[in-house]
């Protein structure tokens, strides 16, 4: 009974062992932890997963991405069934040690139940007793024996018996799992039961079965184990590639930018060249100039020197009428223009390679949803034509461009002009509502891409960021730097608010209701009246009929847009703020009849 007992309970403690093994290293949990999304590692494996990592934190197994580093802590439930689990297993180890004893015993030579000396050749099932060659001749001998039934020699025959009717196990019932004799038959007269070699041959072909798969998922073990070890080598490949070609880039980059140096430092220098060689020419002049003076100073001295008058005066006549220019310095200066144009293009040169390393380090992988991954935005080569969506800088006024819509939903970044600005390009980002935010009337669907507000109370699960008293729900991505633009569609009633909020905003109470407080924004449409909120203060704004409206966050340059996506992209909203925080999409749904859905942005 101890070993049906056991082979009850094994598939028990396989299925136990399988869902207490680490996905990492293959093995049981040592000091198990978990990460936000629910799954559980060794606490060694994860550090190790994520000890070359300073951001893109993600999960080993469901690769869903954190906003930061997630705070690791041990998980006591599983240690101790993991505890529990390894206390079955030093049990197992010691049913084997007995298990071995009891082989080694059975390997014990069985002795003749007559004499009690040699060794039994057979055993008599009849006589219930072991015989040697000498003792079991009258059993081939007499008539009297010849309807016994002899076996190969038994051990332990009391076993081959029924305790309660001290008969042979003659059957076995399959719905017991246990062996009976023929007076047992009476109680088990309602379950299956056959004679012990027909259930013996059905053990072993079942045996052998199971043998067979066990096999089989052994070689799929080991097909699987070459595939993973097979892809990490081709990942290792792949990287090194990819480092090479950036390797190659990069080189190629800094190439162009010292060849950019180099021409713009040639023209200073040849600038400077011009001017020195005008200033050594006027020098040359001056040194003329000084030595016509100094001969002419000469010639004066040497007159004044003469005694003979007519001569002197001959002289002084002539020297008198000897004139000589002043000296004369033009103005020489470098051509300030060209010095500007060459230091103003190394300085837009440095703007663009900043924007451009910004533009690469602020996008969040984190702001991308879990189902799917998008292309990063193509860069459009120099002198190509690009569709943009202009809107004007001051927003306050409403002045908007007329490019129609299906720009915005067909390409992955929605390119804008502002006024202080540069062009940029925003993320289309596609938003999925965080279930753990959800109030108890707010209804998901769609893969969290709809909301709607429910007639009952839906009994979610408590969680620390749910909202308790307003039927809000915010979204699972979160922006923190670079520009960000997704959709909503108002499929029915206008009875909600649109918006962003901090993650830090209250989940309860008056604060927590959705630009009542200073952690959010929003525009919210009451029927047919629309009103800007931000800290509990409202802003009536012009009706406008929308079905979509669009959300456009500037996290660096300080402010949300609102706009209406129809033929046309109006302005209804513009909220200007330094951002602090991560910023969240936000909604709330005032009635029963509002529903909401979050357009997919297509690559």
């Amino acid at each position: 009974m101890a070993a049906l007992t056991k082979a009850q309970s094994e598939p028990n403690l396989a299925a136990l062992e399988d869902e207490l093994t680490c996905s990492i290293c293959l093995c049981i949990f040592s000091v198990p932890v978990t990460v936000p999304c629910g799954h559980n590692f060794c606490a060694s494996c994860l550090e190790l997963t994520w000890a070359n990592q300073v951001r893109d934190f993600s999960c080993p197994q469901c690769r869903a991405t954190f906003a930061g580093r997630p705070q690791l802590r041990k998980n006591t439930v599983l240690c101790r069934v993991v505890e529990q689990l390894q206390g079955c297993g030093a049990g197992d180890r010691k049913e084997d040690d007995e298990r071995e004893e009891e082989e080694q015993e059975a390997a014990a030579p069985i002795y003749c139940d007559s004499c009690l000396q040699a060794a039994a050749t057979q055993t008599c099932l009849t006589c219930m007793a072991s015989f040697c060659p000498e003792h079991l001749r009258p059993h081939h001998d007499s008539p009297a024996f010849r309807d016994h039934q002899l076996c190969p020699p038994v051990r332990d025959l009391q076993q081959r018996k029924c305790p309660q009717h001290n008969k042979l196990f003659e059957f076995f019932c399959s719905q017991h799992s246990c062996c009976i004799c023929s007076l047992c038959l009476l109680n088990h007269k309602l379950c299956h039961t056959s004679p012990l070699q027909q259930a013996k041959d059905k053990a072993e072909s079942a045996l052998k079965k199971r043998l067979a798969e066990l096999h089989n998922q052994s070689e799929k073990s080991v097909q699987a184990m070459n595939s993973v070890k097979t892809v990490q080598s081709q990942v290792a490949a792949t990287a090194a590639r990819k480092r090479d070609l950036l390797r190659a880039e990069f080189l190629e980059i800094k190439a162009l930018i010292e060849e950019k140096e180099n021409q713009t430092l040639k023209v200073v220098m040849e600038e400077e060249k011009r001017v020195c060689n005008k200033f050594d020419y006027i020098y040359k002049i001056l040194g003329s100039k000084k030595n016509e003076i100094q001969s002419l100073r000469d010639q004066i001295e040497m007159a004044l020197t003469e005694g003979d008058d007519v001569l002197f005066l001959k002289r002084a006549a002539a020297l008198q009428r000897t004139s000589i220019k002043e000296a004369f310095v033009p103005v020489i200066e470098m051509d300030r223009n060209m010095i500007h144009a060459a230091y103003q293009s190394a300085i837009n040169l440095k703007d663009v390679v900043k924007l451009a390393m910004n533009v690469s380090v602020d996008r969040r992988t984190d702001a991308k949803p879990p189902p799917g991954k998008m292309k990063p935005p193509s860069v459009p080569a120099p002198n190509k034509p690009v569709a943009k969506k202009k809107l004007a800088a001051d927003c306050e006024y409403g002045r908007t461009s007329s490019s129609p819509n299906h720009g915005l939903n067909e390409q992955k970044c929605v390119d804008l002009y502002y006024l202080p600005l540069v062009p940029v390009s925003a993320d289309a980002a596609n938003v999925t509502l965080d279930f753990n935010t959800a109030h108890n009337k707010v209804a998901l669907s769609e893969r969290y891409t709809k909301m709607s507000v429910s007639d009952t109370l839906l009994n979610y699960n408590h969680h620390p960021q749910r909202f308790t008293d307003c039927p809000q729900v915010l979204g699972f991505q979160c922006f923190k730097r670079g520009i960000h633009y997704w959709e909503v569609e108002l499929q029915q009633n206008n009875f909600c608010s649109i918006g962003i909020c901090y993650g830090s905003m209250e989940r309860q109470g008056l604060d927590s209701r959705l630009g009542r407080n200073s952690s959010s924004w929003c525009i919210e449409w009451l029927n047919s009246k629309i009103s800007a909120w931000h800290n509990d203060a409202e802003k009536s704004l012009p009706n406008t009929k929308a079905t979509k409206i669009g959300v456009l966050l500037h996290c660096d340059g300080g402010f949300v847009l609102f706009l209406t996506v129809e033929e046309k992209l109006n302005l209804i909203y513009k909220f200007k703020a330094q951002f602090t925080e991560a910023v969240y999409p936000a909604f709330w749904l005032f009635s029963s009849g509002t529903v909401l859905s979050l357009c997919q942005m297509k690559p």
